[in-house]
């Protein structure tokens, strides 16, 4: 598959991964939240084939960026309503 479009397909499971993680993991910490969510969504990217198959040139640096995007989704979600006050 086209690795553009399964990425993409991961990227809009970010929001209900990090709702899921909150859900399951609430008394964590929200450094070990994030790396659940991580972990999930690098999972569902399925970074460990797109590497060996090259698409994935700088796994650290990927995993970076996906972490960075998944701090902008909590940072979204709790300036909205679907944080709690």
């Amino acid at each position: 598959m086209n690795f553009l479009k399964l990425f993409l397909r991961a990227i809009v499971l970010i929001p209900g991964v990090v709702q899921g993680t909150e859900a399951l993991f609430g008394a964590k910490t929200g450094e070990q939240k994030k790396k659940a969510a991580v972990e999930i969504v690098g999972a569902a990217i399925n970074i460990a084939d797109a590497v060996t198959m090259k698409h994935i040139a700088d796994a650290g640096k990927f995993t970076e960026g996906l972490s960075t995007l998944i701090d902008g989704v909590v940072m979204c979600l709790n300036a909205s309503l679907w944080a709690k006050h």
